[in-house]
């Protein structure tokens, strides 16, 4: 239908007439401010109906009746939503939204406002899937004095500079690698030198490795977190009015009522700064403050690897500065099994304790998973020195 035919208008006529019935009629399925958003939704598709029905008016088109039930997919939708409830039929809408969100964009007689409407309503349905509604209300939110809500509570807040994460996964990776490594070389029976060099040697290459990776790996996700909170900066700055909407749509989700959500959204937007840092927080999980600093965590990975490699080197280290001080070549053996142990048991129970989990259960899986990578890496050391003669010069 061309668009100089009005009769092109029964169509978005009908659209929004249908929006408008099966709205409602899930709206009656829900309860709390899932149901006020649907009739909110179907107050918004109610008015996009009287423009039409304006529009047909005034070009003389007769106006058909408006429907009395729903139609069968529609009906099939309301009864599924109550019997299996709504979060399989928000996605379903936000699809459906998302797909027409652009059918008012190339028509000349629908303001504006209305083509915003439509693209407003699938972010709509995504955030009514994504927060579930609260039990407790404007309980859950505390407006802070820079006007940002709190819904958090003080024990969920954990390092996300990703400096302890790097520091803990090093010593655990320094001390398990090159404990296995040594072990590896200490089981071909080669001398004490040999072995200090290959922990040296080891201790070195993972530090640095794991310092470099960790740079890199921070960077690059620091640099993404930037560009999405510019992009935000942009909405923000283009589409202020529907960034705020956006905003007071995810508070009412967390279970703010209408007036308190209105109220907060309009005193964040009130400051710019304050905005963009909200919704950084809220909308795209960020901390504008805590995007991590990949130097800070290449040195801590570097410092922490370099701890926990050290452990297992120390005895050798010790032998060949001063040999006097061990009566036989496999005391340095025994002692670097013994420290390292001590040092799995230890690393492991902080890690437990850190996660959560529980000191003992920590502690034990940090040495069994020590133990056998240090153990099978000495089977075949073993092995090898057996093959290439090593074991019969030195410890064998």
């Amino acid at each position: 239908m061309s668009k100089q035919d009005p009769k092109r208008f029964l169509k978005y006529l009908e659209a929004e007439r249908k929006a408008s019935m099966l709205y409602r009629s899930l709206a009656e399925a829900s309860d709390g401010e899932r149901r006020e958003a649907l009739l909110e939704l179907a107050d918004i598709e109610d008015e996009h109906a009287a423009h039409w029905v304006a529009k047909l008016e005034e070009y003389g088109v007769p106006i058909p009746p408006a429907p009395t039930a729903l139609d069968p997919e529609d009906a099939a939708m309301v009864a599924r939503a109550r019997a299996a409830g709504m979060d399989d039929v928000l996605a379903h809408l936000e699809e459906a939204e998302g797909a027409d969100a652009g059918m008012y964009d190339d028509e000349p007689e629908a303001p504006d406002s209305m083509s915003a409407d439509e693209r407003e309503h699938a972010e709509t349905f995504r955030r009514l899937r994504e927060h579930a509604p609260a039990t407790a209300a404007v309980d859950r939110g505390v407006i802070s004095a820079d006007g940002s809500v709190d819904f958090g509570e003080q024990w969920h807040r954990v390092d996300t500079s990703g400096s302890v994460r790097a520091a803990i996964f090093g010593i655990s990776d320094g001390l398990v690698s090159n404990t296995a490594l040594v072990m590896g070389f200490a089981g071909t029976g080669t001398d004490n030198g040999v072995v200090l060099f290959a922990g040296v040697a080891g201790l070195l290459a993972g530090a640095f490795s794991m310092a470099a990776g960790e740079y890199v790996s921070v960077a690059s996700q620091r640099d993404l977190f930037e560009r999405e909170i510019e992009m935000e900066a942009r909405e923000l700055r283009d589409k202020p009015e529907e960034e705020r909407k956006e905003l007071e749509l995810i508070y009412r989700a967390k279970g703010m009522d209408r007036a308190t959500a209105k109220a907060a959204a309009d005193r964040i937007f009130a400051d710019p700064k304050v905005a963009l840092d909200t919704l950084a927080r809220e909308e795209l999980g960020l901390n504008p403050d805590e995007l991590g600093n990949p130097y800070k965590v290449a040195l801590s990975s570097f410092a922490a690897f370099a701890i926990g490699a050290f452990v297992v080197v120390l005895p050798y280290l010790l032998s060949v500065i001063w040999p006097s001080l061990f009566g036989s070549d496999s005391v340095p053996l025994i002692i670097a099994i013994t420290l390292s142990v001590i040092a799995m048991l230890v690393v492991g129970g902080l890690v437990g304790k850190f996660s959560g989990r529980g000191v003992a259960r920590g502690a034990i899986r940090q040495f069994v998973v020590g133990a056998l990578a240090a153990g099978v890496t000495f089977i075949i050391g073993r092995v090898i020195g057996d093959l290439t003669g090593l074991s019969s010069t030195g410890l064998g």
